[in-house]
């Protein structure tokens, strides 16, 4: 019996073996992987130059987000690998969709759902775009993609008009970490204001940064904060430094979005 049994967990060690080479021959086939994601026991992204990411960033999330969100929907903004489509999916939502404008990441997101078995959406949409998906959604990822973008403020502006519940938003920090109090006005000859480097600002990068030209925008923290809360966003909680947790308190007025009005020219 003891060799009968010894047989059997060889034999289902061999299979589990082959099924690891085989996932680890389909994850490089796809093209190098930002999401480290374990599939069945294959890390997608094992030498990332973050670590464990993004699980570093999740773990200080989490909490966040219930852990029975049966119901609730959710639109996964810049979802690249999936990572954050995968996590709402198997804390029981009940439509995940995520979107990027890059195949490559589309194709391993898409991968990496069918190897786990969950039923994710993912479409291919430029966040400029983003409003003219259909309905809102009770939890709006926005991470990651901010500064990648040459025009910021204007997509966050479109990405709120998909807010029902919450919007949780990431973006690289760079300069001041600081929150400073700001008057409501200033006067047209202070100029010392914009020598405090905790007033808002943020950095243009005109070539490159960490190698890549899609790094167009980096707001220190005061400039975010000024932005989102700008935007209509009351920011309800800052779990980790570069990471808002928001609701779209204010993002109408008269019955119309900010991005609304300033498009018609009556902001």
């Amino acid at each position: 019996m003891a060799t009968t049994e010894t047989n059997v967990i060889a034999c289902h060690n061999v299979d589990r073996t082959t099924e690891q080479t085989e996932l680890a021959r389909r994850i490089a086939e796809l093209g190098e992987w930002f999401h480290n994601i374990d599939l069945k026991g294959v890390p997608t992204a094992p030498r990332h130059f973050l670590g464990d990411f993004p699980q570093v960033k999740w773990k200080q999330i989490a909490s966040v987000f219930p852990e029975d969100m049966t119901g609730a929907t959710v639109l996964d903004l810049g979802c690249n690998g999936g990572f954050y489509s995968i996590e709402m999916k198997r804390r029981g939502a009940s439509r995940v969709l995520g979107v990027d404008v890059d195949d490559r990441y589309l194709n391993q997101a898409r991968f990496a759902a069918e190897t786990l078995g969950l039923d994710i959406q993912f479409e291919k949409r430029s966040v400029y775009d983003i409003d003219q998906i259909p309905g809102e959604f009770d939890y709006v990822f926005f991470m990651g993609v901010f500064y990648h973008l040459r025009y910021p403020l204007y997509a966050l502006d479109k990405v709120i008009k998909k807010v029902k519940g919450k919007l949780i938003f990431q973006t690289m920090i760079r300069g001041s970490l600081a929150s400073p109090q700001l008057k409501d006005d200033y006067h047209f000859w202070n100029k010392d204001i914009f020598n405090n480097p905790d007033f808002p600002c943020m950095y243009f990068i005109e070539n490159r940064y960490a190698g890549d030209p899609t790094n167009w925008w980096i707001p220190n923290h005061g400039a975010m904060e000024g932005m989102l809360r700008s935007s209509g966003l009351e920011i309800m909680t800052h779990p980790e430094p570069e990471t808002w947790v928001c609701e779209t308190t204010h993002a109408q007025r008269d019955g119309k979005y900010i991005l609304d009005h300033e498009l018609a020219g009556t902001l």
